[in-house]
């Protein structure tokens, strides 16, 4: 039987296994998907030698672009990314073959795409890590143009402080990426000026445990388009499927 499996610390909040593994019943493959909880980025070789059966892993926080210097190939938008989470194992004759790819941006813009209306033209994306890098480079995709938001200073990026109530204008499309509002801590929630909102703005948030975070329901109470990441994970994990597969087209 193959596995298929998830690396990433911590795991509690996922919902990949049940998913993967619902999936593979209603498709008839034989196969199982596992949570590989590794504290370090270092056990992942560990993983590979104690799994020989493995034939694909999804890669989550906070391993994703920590991940890359373990890989032997990446696909030409991981490499434009900065970021994995989807690595295909083939056991050769002559050791492990790793090949990185990234399936959010496929799940994200299939996600979003449908909420989106001509003036929706530029977005804020809260966070930096590797999850953000395929949001923006999705929303580039979509003719949006993106602005990374951190609470440190860094180049292309502004912090929280710098978000006013006129740029919120502007900037109407708000993606969190970003685990603020993520169960147990649902009552955080990224700093926004949250009263500017209204039926012209849309936020999205990658968490999707709770399934309507403070984030969504501070936007819903002032009439913008809300939705969470639940659907943007089960396109990434259906894509994930067809790279293991060898199906990268």
């Amino acid at each position: 039987m193959n596995k298929y499996g998830l690396i990433g610390y911590p795991l509690g909040h996922s919902f990949s296994r049940d998913y993967h593994n619902r999936r593979f019943a209603e498709w008839g493959i034989d196969a199982r998907y596992e949570n590989f909880e590794i504290p370090s980025i270092e056990d992942f070789p560990e993983v590979l030698r104690a799994n020989p059966e493995l034939r694909g892993l999804n890669v989550t926080i906070p391993y994703k672009e920590k991940v890359i210097p373990f890989l032997d190939r990446l696909s030409d938008e991981a490499r434009a990314i900065g970021a994995v989470n989807v690595i295909r194992v083939r056991q050769e004759s002559d050791g492990i073959h790793l090949k990185g790819f990234n399936s959010d941006v496929i799940g994200f813009t299939r996600s979003i795409r449908p909420l989106l209306k001509d003036y929706h033209r530029k977005a804020l994306v809260l966070g930096t890590g590797g999850a953000s890098k395929a949001v923006t480079y999705g929303l580039r995709t979509l003719g949006i143009l993106p602005l990374y938001v951190s609470r440190q200073k860094r180049p292309d990026t502004i912090t929280y402080q710098d978000i006013t109530r006129e740029m919120l204008q502007e900037y109407n499309v708000i993606v969190n990426c970003t685990p603020l509002g993520m169960y147990p801590k649902t009552d955080d929630c990224p700093p926004l000026p949250y009263e500017v909102l209204d039926e012209h703005h849309i936020l999205y948030d990658l968490v999707y445990n709770p399934q309507e975070t403070l984030f969504l329901k501070r936007g819903t109470a002032r009439g913008a388009q809300t939705k969470n990441g639940l659907e943007m994970l089960q396109l990434q994990a259906d894509a994930s499927w067809e790279f293991w597969e060898g199906k990268e087209a």
